[in-house]
């Protein structure tokens, strides 16, 4: 009896499924005292937050310009647990699709 996987069972076979969209936009916020960077789809849902001072924050944001502040009505509930100073001083990164 041949056994390819060497006593190790093989990994079910692959559903496939649609990808989750990718990441639209990247802003990094302060939020009480600490720089974090938060990842939003289009729809401006949040995927993901993190260190801002990561390698991953300047890899992303590596020849894009920031627009300042994300104070505008698109963000309301998106940042709604951040003041409007926070919001204000924002950078925000529109990342290509």
């Amino acid at each position: 009896m041949s056994n390819d996987g060497y006593g190790i069972e093989k990994p079910g076979a692959h559903h496939p499924a649609p990808h989750r969209e990718p990441a639209r936009y990247l802003v990094v916020i302060d939020s009480e005292g600490a720089a974090i960077a938060r990842l939003f789809l289009a729809s401006r849902v949040q995927t993901a937050e993190f260190d801002a001072g990561s390698e991953e924050v300047a890899q992303m944001t590596r020849g894009l310009a920031a627009a300042a502040g994300a104070d505008g009505p698109e963000w309301d509930r998106a940042l709604e647990g951040h003041s409007r100073a926070e919001r204000g001083a924002a950078q925000v990164y529109t990342l290509s699709p």
